[in-house]
């Protein structure tokens, strides 16, 4: 099944909408419709092939996977809570602006939940752990040479694995919940940003880890999860009709935290 959204042009000095494809992939019917349909467009919205200002139809994606309109509207419900979708009186459903405060925000609260789960990995270095984790940054070292936008989910399995190993895997879900703006920036970062120095800031943080080192691996996870906030004023100035910025403006990058410390 292909899945299209609707773009905007202009021909002839008429304004006409264009369909293009931006996914292929079936549905299970022996699974909840809701729930696949809300990922795929998730996962569409995050990767930005569906963009901010994209219009997308209901009545056409529920003709295209052959279901009614009533999975398709509560899957729109869902991602309009999250804040990637914009439901709009007489003009349709249109993908959201990605909300700089709201990037901000899931970083903060993102970098206060994994510095101490990594403060609790070094107080007891487990090397099973470790050595998962080494595992991990070869993998991301050669997919990094040839499928940089995949290794965002090699980025994922690490933060992940760092919580299940301080047997916080409630905390990443919450940090799931909060991030989906904070991602759509990381993909587009991608196409700015080699990824090669957030693996070696990975490798930072398991090195410190290793070694028992508190100070240095509470200091390695935030130099590593404030990357965004340096690069995030250059990806808005790349892209500024992708953003919905505060009315203060576009905030000044921060400086890495010294060792051992916390600044905010």
């Amino acid at each position: 099944m292909e899945v299209w959204k609707y773009v905007s042009s202009v021909a002839g000095g008429r304004r006409i909408m264009q369909a293009e494809r931006i996914t292929s992939v079936a549905l299970d019917p022996a699974a909840p419709i809701t729930p696949q349909i809300y990922a795929q467009l998730r996962d569409a919205i995050i990767r930005n092939r569906l963009a901010p200002g994209d219009r997308i139809s209901e009545t056409e994606i529920a003709r295209t996977w052959s279901v009614s309109r009533q999975p398709v509207r509560e899957a729109f419900i869902r991602l309009a809570s999250e804040g990637l979708l914009a439901v709009l009186p007489q003009r349709g459903t249109i993908v959201s602006r990605i909300s700089y405060s709201a990037v901000l925000n899931a970083r903060f609260l993102r970098e206060a939940i994994e510095a101490d789960i990594a403060k609790i990995l070094a107080q007891d270095p487990d090397p099973d752990l470790v050595r998962e984790l080494r595992d991990q940054l070869e993998a991301q070292e050669k997919l990094a040479a040839t499928s940089p936008k995949d290794f965002i989910a090699l980025d994922e399995q690490f933060h992940r694995t760092l919580a299940d190993g301080a047997a916080k895997r409630g905390a990443w879900k919450l940090i799931e919940g909060l991030k989906s703006q904070m991602d759509r920036v990381r993909f587009l970062s991608l196409g700015h940003f080699p990824v090669g120095k957030l693996i070696e800031q990975h490798r930072a943080v398991v090195d410190a880890v290793e070694q028992g080192d508190i100070n240095a691996t509470e200091t390695a996870i935030r130099s590593h999860l404030r990357e965004v906030l340096i690069d995030l004023p250059q990806i808005h100035a790349a892209q500024p009709d992708f953003f919905d910025v505060p009315e203060g403006g576009v905030p000044e990058p921060v400086n890495a935290p010294t060792q051992g410390g916390n600044d905010p």
